[in-house]
């Protein structure tokens, strides 16, 4: 099973930037977008569940970012409007189960880095 993260970049205060996430080998129930800034826990930010087909969104990019998916392998995350503190390696993860923690995905890929300056 793989998770293959990319997209990532440098960017300026207020652009944007999609990033993509592939799942091979599997389809996943559940899959998501964390991310770790520096000196940092790794955080949720915006997951999806196919058989619900509900988005969640952490509060801090809601209306800013958007998950979205074509198909239970492959999910997307538009970042709109990106601050500084946006800056971290993001990171895709899918799991088996319609998950209640999303800290608790059992499938990680690889980060990608996004950094964004002032």
């Amino acid at each position: 099973v793989q998770l293959q993260a990319s997209g990532g970049g440098l960017v300026q205060a207020g652009e944007s930037l999609r990033l993509s996430c592939a799942a091979s080998g599997r389809t996943f129930q559940s899959m998501g977008w964390f991310r770790q800034a520096p000196g940092k826990e790794r955080e949720f930010v915006a997951g999806i569940i196919w058989s619900l087909a509900s988005l969640y969104h952490r509060d801090s990019v809601k209306g800013r970012f958007t998950i979205s998916g074509d198909n239970s392998k492959l999910i997307y995350l538009q970042m709109n409007g990106l601050r500084p503190e946006d800056t971290a390696v993001y990171y895709c993860a899918g799991d088996r189960s319609r998950v209640s923690d999303w800290s608790r995905m059992g499938y990680w890929g690889k980060g990608t880095q996004v950094t964004v300056s002032s």
